[in-house]
């Protein structure tokens, strides 16, 4: 039989994650990556036999501040549905502090349903330099377990995030013209990016965003994008795919919206209709992303000249 000594040691030997713990990021320390250094610690406080070198493991941290090797409580200050099927989400930042994330990086939610733990990586829409707060927006699959756990939240409910992971390293001025190819939540990086080139006076990189959504109700945050495309520098087209036509839409989305799919002819249209050389990001599913990346190759734009979220 295995000595107590044997069993205690077990007890504190850390959990490998499940594949539905890795949200599929490529987040740098992914889950593995952390429970691999936790997995060392536990082995070399085992060969000295001295269970206070395993004391440094916390899983999650109180001090409110976001970190990426270890889970901080936040609180669902408010909840609002976008869509039929996508919610914005408002959690508190103790005192007037932010999140000051780079462009575009996303963070990671870690939910528990039915015993299981999930884990899955959304991108924050607010402004990086947003005090008080920050908005994620979630889209909730009917049979997504995540989705469940998320939708019973509600205001005052704490939520496990942590991070910031990825993101592109946006520098004013860089690029001449930035093209942003986004389907449905695949918005979401794009934004923050977005804001800031309108907020910076000095940044005159023109921007074109085509978002990518089924139909017309579809299309998330539509007041925000309609201030943004009355910017100098702004465009933003909208390809809806299961519109037929456009004479439903309100007089000021005809003129920037295609019915459709955006496939390679529409893309080749946009890359040439764009006023400068594109640097393009892309985000959305990596179906989309392959086919976007294909037809960007067929209009001649370089591989170096993309960065995929």
């Amino acid at each position: 039989a295995m000595s107590d000594n044997e069993q205690d040691w077990l007890a504190l030997k850390p959990q490998e994650p499940s594949p539905s713990q890795c949200c599929g990021s490529g987040c740098k320390p992914c889950i593995y990556d952390v429970y691999e250094k936790e997995l060392a610690q536990w082995e070399r406080a085992k060969a000295m036999q001295d269970k206070s070198l395993l004391m440094g493991k916390k899983e999650q941290s109180n001090n409110s501040e976001l970190n990426p090797d270890t889970f901080t409580a936040f609180s669902v200050s408010s909840v609002e549905q976008l869509t039929e099927d996508t919610y914005q989400y408002k959690f508190e930042l103790p005192g007037n502090s932010s999140l000051r994330l780079s462009l575009g990086q996303h963070i990671v939610l870690r939910g528990v349903v039915n015993g299981l733990e999930v884990q899955r990586a959304y991108t924050p829409i607010s402004p990086r330099n947003a005090e008080g707060y920050f908005e994620v927006l979630i889209k909730c699959y009917e049979a997504g377990l995540m989705s469940q756990y998320i939708k019973t939240w509600k205001r005052g409910d704490m939520v496990f995030w942590r991070g910031p992971f990825g993101g592109f390293p946006y520098q004013p001025n860089k690029h001449g013209e930035l093209l942003m190819l986004a389907s449905g939540t695949g918005l979401a990086p794009m934004i923050p990016i977005l804001q800031s080139i309108t907020d910076d006076e000095e940044d005159e990189t023109f921007v074109t965003l085509v978002g990518c959504f089924p139909t017309f109700d579809k299309i998330y945050l539509k007041p925000l994008l309609q201030d943004l495309a009355r910017y100098w520098n702004v465009r933003i087209y909208y390809v809806l795919s299961q519109e037929t036509s456009l004479e439903k839409l309100p007089w000021s989305y005809r003129e920037n919206t295609y019915t459709g799919r955006l496939n390679e002819d529409l893309v080749k249209t946009i890359v040439n209709s764009c006023r400068r050389k594109p640097f393009v990001l892309i985000c959305g599913s990596s179906a989309f992303s392959e086919d976007m990346s294909r037809y960007l190759k067929a209009a001649g734009v370089e591989e170096n000249s993309c960065f995929v979220f």
